[in-house]
């Protein structure tokens, strides 16, 4: 049964993966980088469907999973979500990298060109997303009801849809710095491919130990909204109070909403 859940994970995150590819090759179409204001828009975009997706396709599943085993609820959604948001603190610590239009390096000091540490920046939003397309999908696998497997495809569309700036948003500032083509292309795909590898790695965790999966959803929820509130919300307002910044997270958590709503 856990092939056929891995299958899904990996359909599901090689999609969302394929996005940010696609979102990287716009590097041989545009020479000049993204304006402030589109990137407030992508930004703010990304941080409202991470948040919809987090409520939507983690929590309110895993809580539902709970009631129709009739466990207590509090425990692993709240000690699974505060876990998740622990774990990407502490990977934010730990993990050198450094931002789109920032010159400060973060984590632990490291020798790595700043192509590198760009790259691994975008890795750090992409890790949660990976998890909750990858864990949706497998749910998907266990369950029986029509529904299910809708909702993961919902899932996988919201995060699809910011996906593909986010590549962009990696590759042409590269190239608009002076990184030849080709290589800010790989780098803008190559932080995709974390997608994939952490949702195989989130399903193969949830199908160690029977119902454990709660848990794991709940932990993906909590490391999106961490990502959320200490890079994309920031970075979307550029340090200023912004109605492009606000508007643009509650378009994305609407839309994200929209298609939880009408597909799942």
């Amino acid at each position: 049964m856990l092939g056929r859940e891995l299958l899904f994970a990996l359909i599901g995150t090689g999609a969302t993966c394929v996005a940010t590819v696609l979102g990287a090759a716009m590097v041989f179409f545009f020479k000049k980088d993204m304006s402030a204001k589109m990137q407030q828009i992508f930004l703010g975009f990304a941080a409202g469907v991470m948040t919809a997706a987090s409520v939507f396709s983690l929590l309110l599943p895993a809580m539902e999973m709970l009631e129709e085993q009739d466990k207590n609820v509090i425990l692993p959604v709240a000690g699974g979500f505060a876990l998740g948001a622990l774990f990407l603190l502490v990977l934010d610590r730990i993990l050198p990298h450094q931002h789109i239009g920032s010159d400060t390096p973060e984590g632990m000091p490291a020798r790595f060109r700043k192509t590198t540490m760009l790259v691994l920046a975008v890795t750090l939003h992409n890790i949660p997303e990976g998890m909750a397309v990858g864990l949706a999908f497998a749910a998907a696998a266990q369950s029986t009801e029509a529904g299910a497997l809708a909702g993961a495809v919902a899932l996988a569309a919201g995060m699809a849809l910011q996906n593909f700036p986010e590549g962009a948003a990696v590759s042409l500032p590269l190239r608009s710095g002076g990184t030849k083509k080709g290589k800010a292309f790989v780098c803008g795909a190559l932080s995709g491919i974390v997608e994939p590898v952490f949702g195989i790695l989130a399903v193969l965790v949830a199908g160690t130990v029977t119902g454990i999966m709660p848990w794991v959803l709940s932990f993906a929820a909590g490391a999106m909204i961490y990502v959320v509130v200490e890079e994309l919300i920031p970075e979307a307002y550029l340090g200023e109070h912004s109605h492009i910044g606000t508007a643009s997270v509650l378009a994305g958590f609407f839309v994200m909403m929209l298609l939880d709503i009408a597909i799942g």
